[in-house]
């Protein structure tokens, strides 16, 4: 017994420092990307048209069957030039393709060989690729090339330049938008967008690398100013003839939810005006361009915002098409008539994506927040009778892959306890295999208390925030508490994820003796469009209110003391955090905004616009949320930090915004980064957050 009792000393001295770690700044900012990293598996892919899915383990790239995993070999790192094996992306279940520098190789699964497929040229983006006939397109200097099924070069658009760009995303990447390539179901025809941006202003973007320092002018659509004009072209390769639809006009409208018709003969736009309050579906002909008809509109007295495309259902003739006309974003079968008829899913919930089909039994697999807007979940759904299921089994975050026919699913799944598991499952439920189960990067880590509090808006709407304690916390003693929010549209902070805060730069500053907060106002994401409308023409005033809601939470608490109380956002954050400290002056002693707006008539039409009409049509509004003429307001210390290179939140707002703190003789500290737009990426972070942190230790820290 006198020997055990020292292995057993030794051991609980052992596990007490080994759980006393804390995180550096290095850890906090790029741990989960490196050393911190939680384990997953690579290159987790199904095989289209199989009942197989591919792993890579070590040097060989494995294909395993399912439900009995059986496993065979496909690649080897031997048979490559760079001594491992690349990452394929699947045309069929034979063959695969990936990058060899800027050559596209073809791999056969049969033969186990590769073959060049293309090469690209040096600068080639956008680059998209057509899986029945093998054909690949991109964009250089702003034209559209194609190399087709036969191995020819099509340079499809000549007048590509700075004005007129071709085959790229449009309308600032808003509406859902993330490319602007568009093969047709059978490969035999390309859409793209044509972009002419020669009416918009031009906007300089300094390099100051070199000395001289070199502008380089973008031009940026201004809300209340000239937009750009968007068509679509739809190019042949067998004429080599390009028809431009017959969108009308006005020009400066919105062209997005592009998709084809399963014949290839329709193409189905939603064109929405620049109010963005209203919404038409329109057919155009393929062969003509010509205008077909209008299938259904839509309205909204705030603003229709379209996000998906149309989704084809097996045989062609019917499509689901997305709307929060009711309020929650949900789906809807529609015959090619523009008839409506059945709304598939509904209910104070919204869905975030559809995951796959099972055709044979007629049901969309999607995942929605139905059991919670802090957890997303797999669910079948029937799409003629709207019966609906839920597959997965654990309380968390699930993103889903599904095989070809809808039966086997992927399912990656984390919460604030489970760092990652990936499990195999069936859709009808009947089988599971856990692939993985990932061990807790933070495990010797001392790490924070994380509370989930909800609180109540003014109309009753729930607020989801999370408030973290100090590491080795005491209820006796009052500490300095830091708000960090971002409170605006398409962003929600808090997730049943790991980890549990959310962000381990929330974890550091609880290591180093801070309360931390963080909550979701009215106005964020996958709420529903009365949650997020609120703020409509008013950006800043009901975030605010929601905001005090959790300072009177924060205040109320014994341990917290209300005097030392700092606040941090970026880019819409960074607008309500200067909004607080200049708008409710005495509420915050220090604020650190990032990448701020600082005037919404600065800001881009299509977002701006969205939700704050035009300064033309609501004066009041922009000048109530505007910022640089309330610096006067400050009474705490304010630290704005802008990239230099910044190209959605211009330079200018934060430089406007310094030259009226000159001019009423109010100082305010100021960092700039050389070289980033909108945001600091990067080993750089480190800097940019050690900043941050060392802010709030100078005046918040007694």
């Amino acid at each position: 017994m006198k020997k055990i009792f020292p292995a057993i000393a030794l051991l609980i001295v052992f596990c007490g420092f080994g759980q006393n770690k804390k995180l550096s700044m290095q850890d906090a900012v790029l741990g989960l990307g490196s050393n911190l990293r939680v384990e997953s598996l690579r290159q987790l892919n199904w095989i289209p048209n199989r009942d197989a899915y591919t792993e890579a383990v070590g040097n060989v790239l494995l294909m395993r069957s399912v439900p009995d995993l059986k496993t065979d070999t496909i690649a080897k790192a031997s048979d490559f030039k760079n001594g491992s094996v690349p990452f394929f992306q699947w045309i069929d279940e034979n063959t695969a393709f990936y990058s060899e520098g800027q050559k596209m190789m073809l791999w056969d699964i049969k033969t186990g060989k590769s073959s060049q497929w293309l090469e690209l040229p040096e600068g080639a983006e956008d680059q998209s690729f057509e899986k029945n006939t093998k054909s690949f397109a991109w964009v250089l200097d702003n034209n559209l090339y194609l190399h087709d099924s036969k191995g020819e070069l099509h340079q499809i658009t000549k007048d590509g330049s700075y004005e007129i760009v071709n085959g790229k995303s449009v309308h600032r990447d808003e509406f859902g938008i993330d490319k602007g390539i568009f093969f047709s179901p059978k490969g035999n025809y390309v859409a793209f967008y044509r972009m002419d941006q020669s009416m918009v202003e031009d906007y300089p973007i300094v390099d100051w690398s070199t000395v001289p320092a070199v502008n380089y002018n973008i031009k940026y659509p201004f809300a209340g100013r000239t937009s750009h004009q968007v068509t679509l072209g739809v190019y042949d390769p067998k004429t080599k003839q390009t028809v431009f639809l017959q969108t009308g006009e006005p020009k400066d409208q919105f062209l997005t939810c592009v998709t084809w018709s399963p014949d290839e003969k329709s193409i189905f736009i939603a064109v929405l005006n620049r109010d963005q309050n209203h919404l038409k579906l329109n057919q155009y002909d393929v062969k003509t361009g010509k205008f077909v008809k209008t299938l259904f509109e839509e309205k909204d007295d705030k603003y229709v915002e379209p996000q998906n495309p149309l989704y084809f259902l097996p045989g062609g003739n019917e499509f689901v098409w997305w709307s929060q006309r009711d309020g929650w974003m949900h789906l809807y079968r529609y015959d090619q008539n523009g008839k409506l008829i059945n709304q598939i899913t509904k209910g104070n919930w919204l869905v975030n994506e559809i995951a796959g089909i099972n055709a044979k039994k007629k049901e969309l697999l999607i995942t929605a927040t139905k059991d919670g807007a802090m957890e997303k979940h797999l669910y079948s759904v029937n799409w003629t009778n709207g019966k609906i299921e839920r597959i997965d089994t654990d309380k968390g975050y699930h993103s889903i892959s599904s095989n070809s026919n809808g039966t086997y699913a992927i399912d990656t799944w984390t919460n604030e306890s489970t760092p990652r598991k990936i499990d195999l499952i069936s859709t009808d439920k009947k089988f599971k295999k856990n692939l993985l189960t990932a061990k807790n990067p933070l495990a010797d880590y001392d790490m924070p208390k994380v509370e989930n509090v909800t609180l109540k808006a003014d109309d009753g709407s729930d607020l989801y925030g999370k408030l973290i304690y100090p590491t080795q916390f005491d209820a006796t003693k009052k500490y300095p508490v830091i708000v960090y929010l971002y409170n605006g549209p398409h962003a929600q902070l808090n997730l049943n994820r790991f980890p549990a805060s959310g962000n381990l730069w929330y974890d550091y500053m609880a290591q180093n003796g801070y309360v931390v907060w963080v909550m979701d106002g009215r106005g964020s994401s996958n709420r529903g469009l009365k949650f997020e409308q609120t703020i409509f023409r008013n950006l800043g005033t009901n975030e605010m209110e929601d905001q005090m809601k959790g300072v009177e939470y924060l205040k109320s608490l014994p341990f917290v003391d209300g005097d030392r109380m700092g606040i941090h956002g970026w880019s819409y954050g960074g607008f309500m955090t200067t909004s607080f400290m200049l708008r409710k002056p005495d509420v915050f002693k220090v604020g650190v905004a990032g990448g701020p707006v600082m005037d919404w008539s600065m800001y881009e039409i299509m977002y701006g616009e969205r939700y704050m009409d035009t300064p033309q049509t609501n004066p009041d509004g922009y000048s109530k949320n505007l910022l640089t003429d309330k610096t006067k307001n400050l009474k705490g210390k304010l630290l704005l930090i802008h990239g230099a290179q910044d190209n959605v939140v211009v330079w200018q707002h934060s430089i406007n915004f310094l030259r009226e703190a000159v001019s009423n003789g109010v100082q305010v500290d100021y960092f700039v980064y050389p070289g980033y737009e909108h945001n600091v990426r990067g080993k750089d972070r480190v800097h940019l957050m050690q900043k941050i942190s060392d802010y709030f230790d100078l005046y918040l820290k007694k």
